[in-house]
């Protein structure tokens, strides 16, 4: 799946209790995180909830793992991972996620704090595309 299949399924929901439960479900579909990854280095700051995040590199795509505490944040980050795992560095670094955000309609669902934490996820992930393109 990627940004544009997320977009058609979140469409096809009429209210945003629906949609709530599609991103928790996509959560709860994460394969889960090693206990040795709950780490402080794999902490994402900025986030309410615990969040953590891997990721691996094989020399053209990077693959991500995470996990939360709360479902609906767990949710966020399969959702971030069904728009950047198994993408090159570029394009990671090149996709317009604000936007994104916007067009899923996000923006005016989240919690200001829930949306700085999400920020700060895809942050990790940028950063970890950049470190990996060097």
């Amino acid at each position: 799946m990627g940004a544009a299949e997320l977009l058609e399924d979140l469409d096809l929901f009429d209210d945003w209790v629906e949609r709530y439960q599609y991103i928790i479900d996509l959560g709860k579909k994460l394969p889960p995180l090693p206990e040795a990854d709950h780490t402080d280095a794999n902490k994402v700051r900025g986030c309410m909830s615990q969040v953590w995040l891997t990721h691996s590199f094989d020399g053209a795509a990077l693959t991500f793992q995470g996990d939360s505490d709360a479902a609906i944040v767990k949710g966020l980050i399969a959702l971030l991972f069904e728009v950047y795992s198994g993408q090159a560095p570029a394009d990671i670094l090149a996709f317009d996620l604000p936007a994104f955000f916007e067009q899923l309609g996000l923006s005016e669902h989240l919690s200001p704090n829930r949306r700085n934490g999400f920020f700060s996820m895809v942050e990790r992930i940028r950063a970890a595309a950049a470190a990996e393109s060097a």
